[in-house]
This record gives C-alpha cells, sequence and structure tokens, in this order.
C-alpha cells in the first residue's frame, strides 16, 4: 500500500513540472501567459512535523534534499528515493495535492 501511495505520489510529481500556458489575441497581437504557483525555498527545519511524518509513512526511504512553500500554504518537497529524484506537493496536513 505504501508503494502504491508513494508510486501515484512520484506520478502526481511529474506531471506537476509542467507549466500550464494560456494564449490570447487582442486586436491582432498575441500574447502568451505562464501559470505558475510562486514557491519560495525554506529551510528543512521550517517544514512541519506533520508534512515530514506523512513522508515517512508513505514511504519510509525517502529523503527531502529542498523544500518550498507557497502563499497558500503547500508545500513541494524534493525528494529522493535511492537514484530517482522527483517532487511530492503536500497540504500544511501531509495530504498530497494534484499540480
Amino acid at each position: 500500500m505504501k508503494k502504491l501511495i508513494l508510486s501515484a505520489a512520484l506520478i502526481l510529481g511529474s506531471f506537476a513540472t509542467f507549466a500550464q500556458t494560456s494564449t490570447t489575441t487582442t486586436t491582432g497581437a498575441t500574447t502568451t501567459q505562464t501559470v505558475e504557483d510562486k514557491y519560495t525555498e525554506i529551510k528543512l527545519e521550517e517544514i512541519p512535523s506533520s508534512v515530514i511524518l506523512a513522508l515517512k509513512t508513505a514511504k519510509p526511504e525517502a529523503v527531502i534534499e529542498k523544500a518550498y512553500i507557497n502563499d497558500k500554504k503547500e508545500y513541494k518537497l524534493d525528494i529522493k528515493i535511492g537514484n530517482i529524484k522527483n517532487s511530492v506537493y503536500t497540504d500544511a496536513m501531509g495530504a498530497l495535492v494534484k499540480k
């Protein structure tokens, strides 16, 4: 079950690396906007224990390399499991967030 949860998190995380773009046309000119949440890097000590506990429960061998937070108090965790690196997105309670 733990492997299933982490596999889902890794797959969802891989989809989150692509930014959404939208194109609008106004008076003959084309403008492209990139829609992306702004994440600010934080120290690993600043990650709530609920987020760390949820990650360690789902995948005990995961190592958090970097952590980021956005205005919505959602966390982006760059993790490494063996030789595989990926990003996982959670809320403040440790629940996975789709990105």
